[in-house]
């Protein structure tokens, strides 16, 4: 991030703001998100400008739309510059950026400025992906688990650990998961890896028992005893998912401090987003914020689904 990139108009404009989400959301033109047409649209003008701007009307259904129907950012009051900014410094930030710091930055409620992460992690969620690895590639698997410790509550014990299971190919992507469930076995990581990963690959972990069964699936397994110190032996090793490990925790424990089990799975969309399009992929701070934009379509998040659903969790 540097000052420059921090002087584009599309934070402080609004007409180049909305103009930036079109050519981002639509390359080759918009497209109308109630009927799919894409060659019968008109761009409301006039006069007398009574209508919003960027207003579309589509002559197929004969509905119209903007640029943010059919996206996370739909019915928002938010302006459109305050949304490239949230979304060009979470985005940006390697350990992500906490919702205090955006409020007051941003110049919005606390309240507004969590729905608007929240949304943001939405558009980061990516949908369909192929497999991690393939042949003559190495895919690492490691567990850990976030939490408070005891020794830092007064009074009460602390929450349980809410483990998350990682999937790192070298050099390349990485895929977590938030394992929902109090005990960490075979039978819970074995239907995760095998979807996830190409059988062509070769598979390194530690000794944990739970990777025995599965990895005789794929190329080739290797382990390294950490129990013994030993991590490395070979082209056996988890250096990978571990430094992706260190990442997440010290996003969480230093900049976020504490993430509800309701909500974890979207930090690790965070997370996993920051580190598929990092520098060292080739991606620059502007490359990642136009994919988040290009992510925001399709999807809808509204504060009274993200309430209930946390409230659900609570009661379970």
């Amino acid at each position: 991030m540097s000052f420059a990139e921090l002087q584009n108009p599309i934070f402080t404009d609004e007409n180049a703001a909305r103009e930036a989400l079109a050519a981002c959301r639509w390359p080759n033109g918009p497209v109308c998100p109630h009927c799919g047409a894409f060659d019968r649209i008109v761009l409301i003008g006039g006069e007398k400008h009574s209508h919003r701007p960027g207003l579309y009307y589509c002559n197929g259904c004969k509905g119209q739309f903007t640029v943010t129907v059919g996206s996370v950012f739909e019915r928002s009051k938010v302006p459109l510059t305050k949304w490239w900014l949230a979304t060009f410094l979470l985005g940006s930030s390697k350990k992500g950026m906490s919702t205090h710091q955006l409020h007051r930055m941003l110049g919005v409620t606390y309240k507004t400025a969590w729905f608007m992460t929240m949304r943001i992690r939405e558009a980061m969620r990516e949908g369909q992906l192929g497999p991690l690895g393939g042949e003559g590639k190495f895919v690492e698997s490691d567990e850990t688990y976030t939490g408070g410790k005891a020794k830092n509550r007064a009074y009460t014990a602390p929450p349980p650990k809410e483990p998350v299971l990682a999937l790192v190919e070298r050099g390349g992507k990485v895929r977590s998961f938030h394992l929902n469930v109090p005990n960490v076995t075979a039978a819970t990581v074995k239907p995760i890896i095998v979807d996830a990963i190409s059988k062509a690959s070769h598979f390194r972990t530690d000794e944990s028992g739970i990777y025995w069964q599965v990895g005789e699936q794929f190329a080739s397994h290797r382990t390294v005893n950490h129990s013994i110190d030993e991590y490395v032996r070979g082209d056996a090793h988890t250096n990978t998912v571990e430094g992706y490990f260190s990442i997440l925790k010290r996003g969480i424990y230093g900049v976020y401090h504490h993430v509800s089990q309701a909500h974890l799975k979207r930090y690790l969309c965070e997370f996993d987003f920051r580190y598929n399009y990092r520098v060292a992929l080739g991606f620059t701070d502007k490359q990642r914020t136009d994919a988040i934009m290009r992510g925001i379509a399709g999807k809808r998040l509204t504060y009274r689904r993200t309430r209930s659903q946390a409230e659900e969790a609570g009661a379970a």
